[in-house]
């Protein structure tokens, strides 16, 4: 096992990142969730995922070119640092891990139920702490099993999703004998494909966007890859067609096959009702072993993820320098417990405080994907027309450059004001941009006290 320049370890492989560029942020969100985004715009939602998918691909491209020019654990924070501002870095930074320490209780807590049906002699809030426990001490040992698990979780992921489009797609062309439903005709029945109006799909696509938070993740955990300047190369590649089977793929079968009010649809998950109406036996629990893979795979993602940004942020002298701290196995163990223990506190405190309460830490994480984006296509940006100004030419290259990112920067920012306009997300809104205030006040006076500075970056400006 070999140790980058900052002291982390290259234990993740090449099988490892490919599987986690396929399918390792794929979660409940797609196999349930996606029923409530359907029942909500119709078979028009296609457009909302579409949207939100097209948003992706081209952040991620941005990200790539600056992650293959220079990778770094601290991906997006660290480049924002380089190219808007210490401020910048900082923020976006410890935004980020707060939103995958929020992720914790939420994917434990889905776990749990889903445990706690098939052994109700077991209490949730066991099972929450002990699949939690349990991932966070493979996390400590090193990256390789980190890789490991989310290789065969994604792998679970890919095969299941694969059956399920062959499934549907035998039904769609009636292939499946008793089958209750087939064909495409509910793409266009009950009210046409947009029978709730554009006004829904808007709000359709608030809601799917945030499903494809955490494809950066590729970039974080490349880093910690023998080569992976190649593994980002490939997997931002692929951001196009994973997005265009796994997302976009399902969400075409389920509409051509459910309709779009079926009152089962946001009860029951897009999946199960497909496969119920289909015929197949045992549907709930196939799919709840999917979804219980599924989650299991996005906790020990968010466990990686903000352990390493934890990690990040204290090797600038953003965070404790104890977090910053690697174990002789090329672990950051410290970051990693350090965001368990928080995880943990999050974990207990959805079952002991009100869930008002809890409500309100999470709307504080509300539209942090939409700040790293920003932050992403800004950064991108600034880094690019400092390389044209030296005369250079990244080897990874953003699509029609500057159009492409000022056009995402425009989007995103009206999908803000979209957001702070519409009363079912103003408190999202309000709840990042208060968490985001306390940000600035604290990193302004940590600043001061170090003596480090604020507005510019004490990094170097690389591309």
């Amino acid at each position: 096992m070999t140790a980058s320049s900052s002291g982390l370890s290259h234990g993740l492989k090449q099988r490892h990142v490919t599987m986690l560029s396929i399918a390792g942020v794929i979660g409940a969100g797609l196999f349930v969730g996606s029923g409530h985004a359907i029942a909500e715009a119709g078979p028009a939602v296609l457009i909302a995922y579409g949207f939100a998918g097209m948003l992706v691909v081209l952040v991620m491209r941005m990200l790539g070119e600056m992650a293959v020019a220079s990778p770094d654990t601290g991906s997006f924070s660290t480049y924002a640092d380089r190219a808007i501002g210490h401020w910048a870095g900082y923020i976006i930074g410890w935004l980020y891990w707060w939103f995958w320490v929020l992720v914790i209780p939420l994917e434990a807590t889905a776990a749990a139920t889903i445990l706690h049906a098939w052994f109700a002699g077991v209490p949730m809030w066991a099972f929450a702490l002990g699949i939690t426990m349990l991932l966070t001490i493979t996390n400590l040992f090193s990256v390789k099993n980190y890789g490991e698990f989310e290789f065969w979780f994604a792998l679970v992921k890919v095969v299941a999703i694969v059956l399920f489009l062959a499934i549907a797609g035998a039904a769609i062309f009636g292939l499946i004998p008793g089958s209750q439903t087939s064909g495409v005709a509910n793409l266009m029945a009950h009210g046409g494909f947009m029978p709730n109006g554009f006004g829904a799909v808007l709000g359709a696509m608030l809601t799917t966007m945030f499903t494809f938070l955490g494809t950066e993740i590729v970039t974080i955990a490349a880093a910690e890859s023998d080569n992976p300047q190649q593994q980002i190369t490939k997997a931002t590649n692929s951001v196009v067609w994973r997005i265009s089977l796994f997302y976009l793929g399902s969400i075409f079968v389920v509409t051509s096959l459910v309709a779009w009010n079926d009152p089962q649809l946001p009860l029951q998950g897009s999946y199960q009702r497909t496969l119920e109406l289909i015929g197949i036996p045992n549907a709930k629990a196939l799919v709840d072993v999917v979804v219980l893979v599924s989650v299991a795979s996005c906790l020990n993602s968010a466990l990686y993820t903000a352990s390493r940004m934890l990690y990040s942020l204290a090797s600038r002298r953003d965070a404790f320098a104890l977090f910053g701290h690697v174990a002789p196995n090329g672990t950051p163990q410290k970051a990693v417990l350090g965001s368990m223990v928080v995880g943990f506190l999050m974990v207990i405190a959805n079952y002991m405080v009100p869930s008002e309460v809890f409500n309100v830490l999470l709307a504080t994480s509300g539209t942090i994907a939409l700040l790293v984006y920003l932050v992403i296509a800004v950064s991108q940006l600034r880094m690019r027309q400092r390389m044209q100004a030296r005369g250079e030419q990244p080897a990874f290259r953003m699509w029609l450059f500057p159009w492409l990112t000022w056009a995402v920067i425009v989007f995103i920012c009206a999908v803000l004001l979209l957001m702070a306009l519409r009363p079912d997300h103003r408190v999202e809104v309000l709840g990042t941009g208060i968490l985001t205030l306390l940000l600035v006040v604290v990193g302004w006076l940590r600043s001061r006290a170090l003596g480090t500075p604020w507005l510019h970056s004490p990094l170097p400006a690389r591309s």
